[in-house]
């Protein structure tokens, strides 16, 4: 059963010489608000460590496979067209009858694609299998077609508390790799990599009891979603993305599925401020407010992290 609740969250994480989130149109360059000085990360980022960590820990677990795998972990090539056909198999939907499973006559300009209900029972059992749709929502209007879902579960970019410095490390190799070139050809200093010393991130996030019975997203999805956002550092270390590390996670439950509070006069209740000046190197550094007093009514306020 889908959860019958409306939960809203805070998330804070670190990051200590490591690359958190990359800007492909910047060299690879961390993400900064060019204006303010900010680091960001992207929802995106966040969504995958959350999926490379259901991947591998609930890994053959029935309605936890993972629609947009990674290749890292899986060793496998992810193709959505792929996916969507082979869940019509297993539901015994032949996309190339004459007749659909409605019993009408099937457009033959669109031999292979679902029609009518055949559409929704496609959708519904991609759901019922793969946790990041119920989650995150999928575009499966592709290929053979299932609709489209929308996710019961946003989450904003992180942005730093204070402004970022990016620091830039020269990369040398030692070795060289090809017979034909000169050895001093190809030694010596190869790339750039780039780091944020530290920095203390905030991300919001909103779970939707409404969408969530569309998509079947229930209290078991919840406690999964909340062990990843807590554990999912732990299992993607690199050495371009350096120290990471869960810091906060505050979780608002409210009574009802409309919600009892508006978002962000709950996260106001979060307030993240510098102990001293000085240059920021640890989450030492900073000190976490929770106010949890008088809380509106409906509301009830876990600290899962922190």
């Amino acid at each position: 059963m889908a959860i019958s609740n409306r939960y809203d969250f805070v998330f804070l994480f670190d990051v200590k010489d490591g690359n958190p989130n990359g800007d492909p149109d910047a060299g690879n360059l961390p993400r900064i608000d060019a204006e303010t000085g900010q680091g960001l990360t992207t929802d995106v980022s966040i969504k995958r460590k959350i999926r490379n960590f259901v991947q591998m820990t609930r890994k053959g677990e029935k309605g936890k496979e993972i629609f947009v795998k990674s290749k890292e972990l899986s060793g496998e090539e992810t193709v959505l067209n792929r996916i969507i056909r082979e869940s019509y198999e297993q539901l015994g939907i032949d996309l190339n009858a004459d007749v659909d499973s409605d019993g009408k006559k099937r457009d033959k300009t669109n031999k292979g694609k679902a029609q009518g209900s055949e559409i929704a029972k496609g959708r519904a059992f991609i759901c019922d299998n793969f946790f990041d749709v119920r989650a995150f929502g999928a575009v499966m209007s592709t290929g053979s077609n299932a609709g489209q879902v929308r996710g019961s579960v946003q989450i904003t970019f992180a942005r730093s508390i204070d402004p970022i410095v990016v620091s830039e490390h020269s990369l040398t190799v030692s070795a060289a790799r090809m017979e034909e070139k000169t050895y001093e050809e190809q030694v010596g200093i190869q790339g750039r990599k780039f780091t944020v010393p530290y920095g203390l991130y905030m991300a919001h996030g909103f779970v939707s009891a409404h969408l969530a019975e569309q998509t079947g997203f229930d209290d078991d999805d919840m406690a999964l979603l909340l062990e990843a956002l807590t554990n999912m550092f732990e299992h993607d270390r690199s050495a371009a993305r350096g120290e990471m590390t869960t810091r906060g996670l505050y979780l608002f439950k409210h009574e009802s599925k409309l919600g009892n509070a508006q978002a962000h006069s709950l996260f106001d209740r979060i307030q993240v401020s510098r102990k001293s000046e000085g240059v920021a190197r640890s989450f030492d550094d900073y000190a976490v407010t929770v106010n949890d007093d008088n809380l509106p009514a409906g509301v009830s306020l876990q600290r899962v992290v922190g």
